[in-house]
């Protein structure tokens, strides 16, 4: 592997040299795990990774596409579930598409509407692509999907931050109240952030402190570039 890049240093926790990442020598594509906790970036830095490299040869999933279909339950009933224990997602059928992309074959990503909290009756096509990004708060929680991942990374950020860019997130793009966004907050995404994702850092080959930084991205598309380079 070449040199981290300068501005980027301070990011690598400990990272095994390019040669020796774990594809037991076949032919399939690189699967990237990007944790951290709610608003601390993962979104911003996977998909300036995808841009950066070409979304031909990175496919970007999304954990919080396997959420649970919560269609039984009425509107309130479906408010009140905690969406931050692991429990909410489908990580098993993640782990089942993982295996079919890496075996080359494409899958159909479940499609999740965050306003109704219910799966949409439509997919999406996902091909396998030569690099496999898979980005949400708990992909390093699970030790089975931990399992499916050659490359943990988990975004480090300071919590007043991930609070700040969660309002935004849940008023701007789903439709959710202040009040409700606070409440949610305050009974199961801090909680659960203390359970489950923060313990998952000890996991993580890779430790980005302070969120999104072109640093960060120049690391992990560095990295990429290399193997890439090396298949």
């Amino acid at each position: 592997m070449g040199p981290v890049p300068t501005a980027a240093a301070d990011a690598v926790s400990r990272f095994p040299d390019v040669g020796a990442w774990p594809t037991d020598g076949e032919d399939r594509p690189l699967v990237i795990g990007i944790a951290g906790g709610s608003g601390s970036g993962k979104t911003t830095i996977s998909e300036a990774v995808v841009e950066t490299v070409g979304p031909d040869l990175v496919t970007l999933i999304q954990h919080d596409a396997y959420y649970r279909d919560l269609a039984h339950l009425d509107l309130d009933a479906r408010a009140a579930v905690n969406f931050d224990h692991p429990d909410s997602l489908e990580t098993e059928l993640l782990i089942a598409h993982l295996g079919e992309l890496r075996a080359a074959r494409p899958i159909e990503r479940p499609v999740y509407d965050f306003s109704q909290h219910v799966r949409t009756e439509d997919t999406v096509t996902v091909v396998p692509e030569t690099v496999v990004l898979v980005e949400g708060i708990l992909v390093l929680a699970e030790a089975e999907l931990r399992e499916m991942l050659d490359l943990k990374i988990y975004i480090d950020t300071d919590p007043d931050l991930r609070l700040l860019r969660r309002l935004r997130r849940d008023i701007v793009e789903r439709g959710r109240t202040v009040d409700s966004v606070m409440s949610q907050y305050l009974g199961t995404v801090r909680p659960m952030h203390l359970q489950f994702v923060e313990p998952s850092k000890r996991y993580a080959d890779i430790i980005v402190p302070e969120g999104y930084n072109t640093g960060a991205v120049a690391t992990v598309t560095s990295m990429i570039r290399d193997f890439l380079a090396g298949r």
